[in-house]
């Protein structure tokens, strides 16, 4: 009598997909009794309801698991927005525009009222190479940058160039007001998406836009004092 051997294949485990809990208890007490009443109203009617049965079932999902996605996309945009410092600031500086205008098309003078930069290299007419510093100086990170646009006495702005550690853009609008000048100053800040993004992400915080922010004021003090 022949017999025949069946060798088991090993069980494969499991995938446990755990979905972090975001909801209160209340709401999930909320949200099971009205979703079991709708999947219920939906399903009963002789003509059923494909809102009341989707709602309902929706609820019902979120009540049991004590996870919403959208609550999940939200606190997800709070932490995406730490990771970006957008300035804009007006200031008057008693000094003719064209010394203003010089002193700020000469990248290399930034860092002298701008603590928030360690140093910025011109590379050629157009591109430097920025390297910023953290609160209290801890982290640095460096990027390329081009100017974009440059009218003399008017106008100066600037961009990272693509694929940099950091995504930096920035433009000065130099006006006449009196005998001195006014400057409208917009700089920006983004960490790029992705593994090359997390060091910068971890620089761009609240006490780096301050920062960033008191520097741009500091701005009038340097020029006004030299």
């Amino acid at each position: 009598m022949e017999t025949n051997t069946f060798t088991q294949a090993p069980t494969q485990k499991k995938l446990k997909l755990k979905l972090k809990t975001n909801v209160s208890t209340l709401e999930r007490i909320a949200m099971i009794t009205s979703g079991t009443y709708l999947l219920y109203k939906g399903l009963s009617q002789e003509k059923k309801s494909p809102v009341q049965i989707g709602t309902g079932g929706t609820m019902l999902l979120r009540g049991l698991s004590g996870y919403c996605p959208i609550y999940d996309a939200v606190d997800h945009l709070k932490n995406d927005k730490a990771s970006n410092v957008n300035i804009r600031i007006n200031s008057t500086i008693n000094k003719p525009i064209s010394e203003v205008y010089a002193f700020w098309r000469d990248f290399e003078n930034l860092p002298k009222f701008m603590n928030h930069l360690d140093s910025v290299k011109p590379l050629s007419y157009t591109t430097s190479k920025w390297t910023a510093k953290g609160p209290a100086g801890i982290g640095k990170i460096s990027w390329i940058a081009e100017i974009v646009k440059d009218e003399k006495e008017r106008m100066i702005s600037w961009n990272s160039l693509p694929d940099s550690s950091i995504k930096n853009a920035g433009k000065v609008v130099f006006r006449p007001s009196g005998e001195g000048t006014e400057i409208i100053v917009t700089i920006s800040y983004h960490a790029p998406l992705g593994i090359a993004g997390e060091g910068a992400a971890k620089l761009l915080n609240p006490y780096f836009e301050k920062m960033v922010k008191d520097d741009i004021l500091n701005f009038k003090t340097y020029l006004e004092s030299n």
